[in-house]
């Protein structure tokens, strides 16, 4: 059985709602020669993705020439799939006094302390989504997966 025959590709709307449903993604960007990411909460606002930093690497990323991604993914229990959906596109920094008003608002909880200035908005021009079964993680066993390993001397 082909397990690519499982995969569902999410329509937009599936999507943003998937996007809405939670506020704990991961920001990829491009840093002088590589990729770097890092763990974030943020917020849809408008059909924007909004997020909340201090200086750093990742605000700089960000604000770069180079294009951003921002990936959430999930599992639902009862139905025993995952799904994942990634938003790519350009961030830009939100700075006008109106913007910022509308943005202070939003529903931004980072999970680390410390001052957190800079607001940034990501406008996707591409998001995509799947939704997938979970594999028996039996399958995955070999015989060796229960032997027991000396301890350390």
């Amino acid at each position: 059985m082909d397990s690519n025959q499982d995969v569902k590709e999410l329509p937009i709307n599936a999507c943003w709602a998937l996007l809405r449903a939670t506020t704990v993604g991961r920001l990829a960007v491009w840093v002088e020669d590589h990729p770097d990411i890092f763990p974030l909460n943020y917020a849809v606002d408008h059909g924007t993705l909004v997020f909340r930093s201090r200086e750093g690497t990742k605000v700089f990323g960000a604000l770069s020439d180079a294009p951003v991604a921002l990936e959430v993914d999930g599992y639902d229990p009862p139905t025993s799939k995952a799904w994942s959906v990634v938003a790519k596109g350009r961030a830009g920094a939100i700075s006008q006094v109106h913007d910022l008003m509308d943005t202070v608002d939003l529903p931004l909880f980072p999970w680390q302390a410390g001052e957190k200035k800079r607001f940034i908005r990501i406008h996707p021009d591409l998001i995509t989504g799947r939704r997938f079964p979970v594999a028996d993680p039996d399958i995955w066993r070999t015989p060796l997966s229960d032997v027991r390993l000396a301890s350390p001397e």
